[in-house]
């Protein structure tokens, strides 16, 4: 049986970019698109401070800025995204940035099953002994976050290489 490759859709950025208000975000979006959700996550104004304002203040103001956003815009997101959903067949999850402050809200946690051997489950009941999870499936995604952080241009490299292949191979014999 053939597998076949998921594909991202097209314009997913242009599209938000006719859909979403000019005023909402000081700079285009950034869109993150994979099988299971399309993530819209925007830079807000920053709030204007007093300048003896401790690096507290700021972090307290941007992160009220970033509230009010999501409360003052749900309505609008929630129907920008039914929109999405229904053109692309994916969830739309959104998050903002002000600041140094950034706050993700509606995101999706998708199921991933897989089968561990019992030194790989050792690490996860590790973590969890240690206080950093609470289950085996929070210890997975934090493995799976450091991994993304710290192998981030291994991946990117990874992701180019698997796209090459499948270029190549659609040109084979047969396709």
């Amino acid at each position: 049986m053939k597998r076949r490759r998921w594909k991202e859709p097209e314009n997913v950025d242009a599209w938000f970019a006719g859909r979403l208000p000019d005023d909402w975000f000081t700079e285009a979006p950034e869109i993150r698109v994979d099988r299971d959700e399309i993530f819209v996550i925007g830079r807000l104004v920053q709030p204007t401070l007093e300048e003896d304002a401790t690096d507290e203040d700021r972090s307290a103001a941007d992160h009220s800025r970033i509230e009010g956003w999501r409360e003052e815009t749900r309505r609008a997101r929630t129907n920008i995204a039914r929109q999405a959903e229904n053109t692309f067949g994916l969830n739309v999850s959104w998050g903002a940035r002000c600041g140094e402050e950034g706050l993700a809200f509606t995101t999706v946690a998708a199921p991933a099953m897989t089968r561990l051997r019992m030194s790989e489950r050792r690490v996860l009941d590790t973590l969890i002994d240690a206080g950093v999870a609470r289950s085996r499936s929070e210890a997975l995604a934090w493995c799976v976050r450091l991994v993304g952080e710290h192998e981030d241009e291994w991946l990117s490299d990874l992701r180019d290489a698997i796209d090459k292949v499948h270029e190549v191979r659609g040109k084979g014999p047969g396709a």
